[in-house]
């Protein structure tokens, strides 16, 4: 008899894993010529049963390049839902081995996913920070017609033309007090989308005073930064902007509350080194 119940317990355990492995799954060489990858797959995506679901492009920042996917895991979209974040999403989160992110690369992943699941073509978003806040601006402005909406924290561009982000509901944040990406990057795309648009109608640009370069990460755990991506679709009438949630200090320290924490614990030291390099 308790040789029954510990089978039924090992089978109902691998049947667990197997089902959590199955949401998280990392691609290496799966999209020739691109990036590697982690793909999330929500709950209740089974093709003939639901309908499509949205994708959520995550884009990196500098420490976390290399080819090691654990990395892409240690802050940002995927970290807040293997914490506990419900994102209804399909998630994609490419590793960039260096340099700037090249928005045909992502695109082909996209592609591929898309090929693979049944994805929302009209809900397709993409967040970044740093350099993810580069390569989300980048992005935006290459596949104006494909990115739905977009939230681009303490980055820049480098673009050469981004009079076409004034076709995606754009969101930019950036603090006054960054030391790791001068807030005059973007400052220079604001600029750039002035000058082809006074009015830049899709634009929502927060200049944040005193923030500094990490604190902006918080919106990857908050579910009202999901919330504002998701109430855009392709099918808006003029594509119009969500007016954005207020960043207030409470709402900011509020972003990890009900949240469980992952990975192991870090010396003080790590700590503090880390805190000024690993979202650069």
């Amino acid at each position: 008899m308790l040789k029954k119940i510990l089978s039924a317990a090992i089978i109902a355990a691998a049947t667990f894993f197997s089902a959590e492995a199955q949401k998280l799954t990392a691609h290496n060489g799966t999209v020739p010529n691109s990036y590697n990858f982690w793909l999330y797959t929500p709950e209740n995506t089974i093709e003939e049963e639901v309908e499509p679901k949205p994708v959520v492009i995550f884009l990196h920042g500098a420490s976390l390049c290399g080819r090691d996917l654990n990395k892409v895991r240690q802050y940002g979209t995927l970290d807040a839902i293997e914490k506990g974040r419900n994102i209804d999403a399909y998630v994609i989160a490419p590793q960039n081995p260096g340099g700037s992110w090249n928005p045909d690369k992502i695109m082909d992943i996209f592609d591929w996913v898309s090929d693979e699941h049944n994805v929302d073509y009209d809900r397709v978003y993409v967040i970044g920070m740093s350099l993810g806040g580069y390569g989300t601006i980048d992005l935006a402005a290459a596949y104006p017609d494909r990115i739905t909406a977009a939230i681009a924290m303490c980055g820049g561009a480098t673009a050469p033309d981004l009079s076409t982000l004034n076709d995606v509901p754009l969101w930019i944040i950036h603090g006054t007090a960054d030391r790791a990406v001068s807030v005059q990057q973007s400052d220079k795309v604001v600029s750039a989308m002035k000058n082809a648009d006074s009015e830049t109608p899709r634009l929502i640009y927060n200049r944040v005073a005193g923030m500094n370069h990490s604190r902006p990460a918080r919106l990857f755990y908050l579910p009202e930064s999901y919330e504002w991506l998701f109430s855009h679709t392709l099918k808006d009438h003029d594509r119009s902007v969500t007016p954005a949630f207020e960043l207030t200090n409470n709402l900011l320290q509020s972003a990890y509350t009900g949240l469980k924490s992952t990975g192991t614990k870090r010396s003080s030291a790590t700590r503090k080194r880390r805190s000024s390099q690993r979202r650069k």
